[in-house]
C-alpha cells in the first residue's frame, strides 16, 4: 500500500516521509484544494526528500475550466516541476459541460512527458467518474487519478470508487482521497480495494 501525504510545506513534507509516507503530493493553499506550490518550496522539497515528490499544477482556486493564457501558465508550471526533479504533476481540465477536457488535458499530459500525470478530483465534479475514467484510459501520459468517488468522502464514495477501479483495469491506478486518514486508512482500504491512498493526514504529522 503506497499512502501519499498531501502538504505544503517542507516540514510537513519531512515530518510525512519520517511517519511512513510512500509519496507526497506537494501543493500551495490547501484551503482551497491545492494550487501550484512556489518555485523554491518544489525545488527544497525535491532535494531533501527520499521520497516521489508530486507537484500540483493549478494556476487558480475555482473551477477547472481553463483559458490559453491559465494553459500556458500551466505548460510553465510543468516545466518548473521538471527542472526541480519532481516525480510526476498532478491536474486536472474540465469543460463548461463538466466533462473532461480530452484536447487539453492530452496536451499537457504531452507536454509533461516524461513525467506521469495524476488527473486529480476534478473528476469528482462529473455527474459519472466511471465514465470520466473512460475518457482518460486514452490520454498516453496519464497514470493515476485522485478520487472520492464523487462524493465528500472515500466511505461515501467507495461503490463509485470500485466501479471507477473496474473500468480503470490494469491501465490506470485510482488513488483514493476524501479525508482519509491514518486511523480509517485500513477501513477506506477494505472498502475500496485501493493499494493507494491520499490524504493530509495519512501518516501522523
Amino acid at each position: 500500500m503506497i499512502k501519499e501525504a498531501c502538504v505544503e510545506t517542507l516540514q510537513e513534507a519531512l515530518l510525512a516521509e519520517k511517519n511512513g509516507a510512500g509519496r507526497i503530493e506537494l501543493c500551495a493553499d490547501l484551503s482551497t484544494g491545492g494550487l501550484t506550490p512556489p518555485a523554491e518550496l518544489l525545488k527544497q522539497a525535491c532535494s531533501v526528500l527520499k521520497i516521489p515528490v508530486m507537484a500540483m499544477v493549478r494556476p487558480r482556486p475555482g473551477n477547472f475550466i481553463y483559458s490559453e493564457n491559465e494553459i500556458d501558465q500551466m505548460k510553465n508550471d510543468i516545466d518548473l516541476a521538471k527542472k526541480s526533479g519532481a516525480a510526476g504533476v498532478v491536474f486536472g481540465l474540465l469543460t463548461a459541460n463538466n466533462e473532461i477536457d480530452i484536447p487539453n488535458t492530452q496536451l499537457l499530459a504531452e507536454y509533461a512527458r516524461p513525467l506521469p500525470v495524476t488527473f486529480h478530483k476534478a473528476i469528482d465534479v462529473l455527474k459519472n467518474p466511471p465514465e470520466g475514467v473512460r475518457s482518460l484510459k486514452s490520454i498516453k501520459g496519464i497514470k493515476r487519478i485522485l478520487t472520492s468517488g464523487g462524493k465528500a468522502t472515500a466511505r461515501e464514495g467507495a461503490a463509485v470508487i470500485r466501479k471507477m477501479m473496474e473500468v480503470a483495469g490494469e491501465d490506470l491506478i485510482i488513488l483514493v482521497a476524501g479525508k482519509v486518514t491514518h486511523k480509517n486508512l485500513e477501513e477506506i482500504k477494505q472498502l475500496t480495494g485501493a493499494k493507494e491512498l491520499h490524504g493530509k493526514k495519512i501518516v501522523p504529522i
